[in-house]
């Protein structure tokens, strides 16, 4: 992190901070509970006493109690990977029947986690996936394995769905809702992780000169999917790393985004996914891109309340979009070159300072 001086970030001063107030809000209640609240405390206690503050109010709030750093790549660069997501919605029962084949899976009873912190400090955010084969942790089953055991996680199934390329997808985005016959939604959530590296299916079929780099978007792919329905398992097998998730209630009802890593509520478009290991979660994170598939900027204040497996390195960010079709549009198509400023407490010391 480099610092950085307000006027250093274009169109702070534009930005309508009353819409990304509430995710601020939220931030704070999750970061009273973390090992960094005595940095945070003064400014969240003070952001408690505004009572319907406009956005000049906030503007000066900001800049009086935070400092913004720009995040910057190791090789000194200070652009880097902007994409998007969104929560999905699923066609699906919990019972199988012919249209609903696709099994949404809990986690397995036999999947280890092993955490390495305590043995090793500097492995801090590393933790390992496996299975125990006699007294051997081997590592966990791939995606294609999973597939193939479909019996062995009878048990472990939290609902049907119609559709294996939206089960795909959703399991990208980390959270989603499913219809029910009856018209009521079951909302999930990720819950782990098999273990293994996420490979891009995109990246899969531009390689095997299935789709050109433009055409590979999540719409491309789910183009490609009903053109080729009997290659579609093949092809997302390609990709090892398999998603499970748990079932959970709306904290403030089905209009509340859903739950992040931070714990809290995700805000459409002022929540964004970052990497932890250099992004410290429930921080203010300025935003600096442009629209999806446009020059039109996208310039404004987000809050970094979630973590993703493809989300790595240090100027990378994945925007949340919301809920539905017209968010998935944009979260699809959504893969810009931007930057970003970490808005800290003064008297942090980022590293690199």
């Amino acid at each position: 992190m480099r610092a950085a001086n307000w006027s250093d970030l274009p169109g702070w001063s534009d930005d309508d901070l009353l819409a990304a107030w509430p995710a601020f809000l939220h931030s704070c209640k999750a970061l009273s509970s973390r090992a960094q609240w005595p940095l945070w405390r003064a400014t969240c206690e003070e952001a408690k006493t505004l009572v319907a503050p406009d956005n000049e109010t906030l503007h000066r709030f900001f800049e009086a109690r935070l400092r913004p750093y720009q995040l910057t790549n190791p090789d000194g660069t200070t652009q880097g990977l902007m994409t998007g997501y969104y929560e999905p919605l699923l066609q699906g029962s919990r019972t199988r029947t012919q249209r609903f084949s696709e099994p949404l899976l809990g986690v397995p009873d036999d999947l280890l986690t092993i955490d390495l912190t305590e043995v090793a400090p500097d492995l801090k955010n590393m933790r390992l996936r496996g299975r125990l084969q006699g007294n051997k942790v081997v590592p966990y089953f791939s995606r294609a394995e999973i597939v193939r055991r479909e019996q062995a996680y009878a048990d472990r199934v939290l609902a049907w769905v119609d559709d294996a390329v939206e089960l795909f997808f959703l399991q990208i985005q980390g959270s989603g809702r499913i219809k029910l016959p009856d018209g009521s939604l079951m909302r999930v959530n990720y819950a782990d992780q098999n273990g293994h590296p996420y490979r891009s299916l995109g990246r899969e079929l531009i390689d095997r000169g299935e789709l050109k780099s433009e055409q590979a978007s999540m719409q491309g792919i789910q183009a490609w999917a009903r053109a080729h329905p009997e290659r579609l398992n093949q092809m997302l097998n390609t990709n090892p790393s398999y998603v499970f998730f748990r079932e959970v209630k709306s904290k403030g009802g089905d209009s509340d985004g859903p739950e992040g890593a931070l714990g809290v509520p995700l805000t459409p478009e002022r929540s964004i996914a970052v990497d932890p290991r250099h992004v410290p979660l429930g921080v203010p994170v300025f935003m600096a891109t442009t629209r999806p598939n446009s020059e039109q900027p996208l310039r404004r204040l987000m809050l970094a309340q979630d973590t993703g497996g493809a989300i790595r390195g240090v100027v990378r960010a994945d925007f949340f979009w919301g809920f539905g079709a017209d968010a998935g549009a944009q979260a699809g198509r959504m893969r810009q070159s931007g930057q970003m400023w970490a808005i800290l407490p003064p008297g942090v010391a980022p590293k690199g300072e």
